[in-house]
């Protein structure tokens, strides 16, 4: 996508594993020739090269550190450097404090550490953080997920998209999400945990998320294994009144 509007490509919205026409999450975000890759789950790094090269990337922003939002970091990693990409700098990547050493110990097989900043110009994430890709402007806040964890909203030609990461219903999500164009937001659990404090959202927190921030749209993603996309979407819908749909692989929104 080539024009100024803000775009919003799914590569993948499984977990906690990728299915067989679905890998996990990991979204392209892109408003003129900017384009970042939110979230790096396990298999989207192949349909991610159907809209951009790695050595074409502006940045990486990453959600937390579970495997189905970061492990094609890993292979990335390799495909800048050893293959047919050609990094004029290190890609961008923002993530979650300590990213960068949590990488390095997996990648390294020797007693000396793997180039990994030879690839990813890392900055830590904090509550509050703030950047500027071009056009697109990233706020992250800190969410509920048990592990350091953030959502961000995306800002570009007037137009906001917030995207949730993983986590469980908190007042900074729903302070993020005020007044955002779009909303795209994990409906994870099938239903609230019986014991301990959630880390997901179900549809009906997604929706009740949506509704309170004042989103004017909701994708659901993230669906779990207990739950179709459809009763994602049902369910969400009883709960907010605007637009509904599902984050399917392969499709764009356009926001604006």
């Amino acid at each position: 996508m080539s024009d100024e509007l803000l775009h919003l490509t799914v590569l993948g919205s499984a977990t906690p594993y990728p299915s067989a026409h679905n890998p996990c999450s990991g979204y392209l975000v892109s408003s003129g020739k900017t384009r970042v890759w939110v979230d790096a789950g396990s298999g989207t790094l192949g349909p991610l090269q159907r809209h951009v090269r790695l050595d074409e990337l502006d940045a990486i922003w990453i959600s937390h550190l579970h495997a189905d939002h970061s492990a094609d970091l890993l292979t990335a990693y390799y495909g800048a450097l050893y293959a047919d990409n050609h990094l004029v700098a290190p890609i961008p990547l923002f993530g979650p404090p300590g990213i960068a050493d949590r990488l390095a110990n997996f990648l390294s097989n020797t007693p000396a550490r793997s180039p990994l900043e030879s690839a990813f110009a890392v900055t830590e994430l904090h509550d509050g953080h703030q950047a500027a890709i071009g056009p697109l402007r990233l706020t992250s806040r800190a969410v509920s997920h048990g592990i350091p964890a953030f959502a961000v909203r995306i800002e570009a030609a007037g137009k906001s998209l917030v995207y949730s990461g993983d986590t469980a219903p908190c007042p900074s999500l729903t302070e993020l999400a005020e007044g955002c164009d779009v909303l795209l937001c994990e409906a994870e659990s099938a239903q609230a945990p019986v014991e301990g404090d959630p880390v997901h959202h179900t549809p009906e927190d997604a929706g009740d998320t949506a509704s309170t921030a004042g989103a004017g749209r909701l994708i659901v993603t993230h669906v779990g294994p207990f739950l179709t996309p459809q009763q994602a979407v049902a369910r969400a819908s009883a709960r907010f009144d605007g637009p509904v749909e599902y984050a399917a692989p392969d499709a764009t929104f356009s926001i604006g």
